[in-house]
């Protein structure tokens, strides 16, 4: 369902500069931001942070709340930091998945009635895209180049192929990176979010212990799994402690960190070199761990790769990377989106 003159607006896109308004709200971070192409004129984050941090972890149904109530002052203060009104709104990104149900109705019933509302086109946005789409931001980045996205409910090595051209060269077959690291984090009693506890400890350790290696390297097909590495370190904190051991949560850190970093670099790496490109871009909430920013960026000088990250606020969920995805989408005339839009937690 949609009226025939807002599909004659977007169509009048293509080609354009249009300024975008992107709505993000996959998980635990409600976010409204305005961009105009790679340029942000606003980007305003409400974090859950403090809310679920008691719970040790995102309770959706409690995430889907604060969404509720969070979204439209956000909509707000993003057109008031921009100077920007809805009028000025020439077309409007909402992520539709992956992510938590009730979270991403929140952000795809709101972009839906503000698009009926003011007859301004829809573009529906994966949220893996999203995160790619920061590395544009600021930057003279262009396709095709390998990206590595790493996160907490997401381990892809992605081969870009074009602004709105994807292909998944390997991805996690089990957990994804980020859950590793916050399960690690919550088995030494580590407080939420998890990952960058981890980080912060490691800078403080010594990687002396070995867990799981990844012995053969790389798998052939550029899979990744972190089960079998997060239930070593679980397995070695309890027998420790069942000795009466005292353990060091800073070297735990250190060497869980090295491992699951570098089989990680190994393989986007690889898919590098498979694809015969010379780029690789990081994005994703893992994107901000000092250790592989630094390992990453060190390998890919010694092979003659060019490596790109993304500043520390993008790596996490942010509405600019969904406005920036959705700006390439508009250009192209590619991923518009009706009434009948839907979110889609398994996308």
């Amino acid at each position: 369902m949609y009226t025939q003159n807002t599909k004659q607006k977007f169509d009048a896109l293509r080609g354009g500069n249009p300024v975008v308004m992107g709505i993000e709200s996959s998980c635990d971070e409600t976010a409204v931001a305005i961009v105009r192409g790679r340029k942000v004129l606003s980007n305003v984050v409400a974090s859950q942070i403090d809310i679920h941090v008691k719970y040790g972890g995102v309770v959706p149904e409690v995430a889907s709340r604060s969404h509720t109530d969070a979204i439209l002052p956000c909509v707000d203060e993003a057109l008031e930091r921009a100077g920007l009104s809805l009028d000025d709104i020439d077309c409007i990104g909402v992520t539709y998945g992956a992510g938590l149900i009730g979270s991403l109705l929140v952000g795809v019933s709101t972009a839906k009635a503000i698009s009926l509302a003011k007859n301004i086109p829809l573009v529906k946005v994966d949220h893996i895209e999203g995160h790619i789409c920061a590395d544009y931001i600021d930057t003279d980045l262009k396709p095709p180049f390998v990206a590595l996205v790493a996160s907490g409910g997401h381990t892809s090595v992605i081969r870009v192929k074009g602004y709105n051209e994807y292909e998944t060269l390997g991805s996690t077959r089990d957990d994804a990176i980020g859950e590793a690291f916050d399960k690690v984090a919550r088995m030494l009693g580590l407080p939420y979010p998890g990952g960058p506890q981890v980080d912060k400890l490691a800078k403080q350790g010594n990687a002396c212990i070995k867990f799981y290696k990844h012995g053969k390297g790389v798998n052939p097909d550029l899979s990744l799994s972190y089960s079998g590495l997060k239930t070593a370190v679980v397995n070695y904190i309890h027998n420790a402690r069942q000795r009466g051991e005292e353990i060091c949560a800073a070297d735990i850190c250190a060497s869980f960190t090295a491992e699951a970093v570098d089989l990680l670099v190994d393989t986007a790496l690889e898919g590098v070199r498979r694809s015969k490109l010379d780029t690789i871009a990081l994005a994703g909430g893992v994107a901000a761990n000092s250790y592989l920013r630094e390992k990453i960026a060190a390998l890919g000088k010694a092979k003659g790769y060019k490596v790109v990250c993304p500043p520390l606020p993008l790596c996490t969920d942010n509405a600019a990377m969904i406005a920036v995805r959705a700006y390439f989408s508009a250009v192209e005339g590619k991923n518009y989106a009706d009434m009948y839009l839907n979110a889609r937690p398994g996308l």
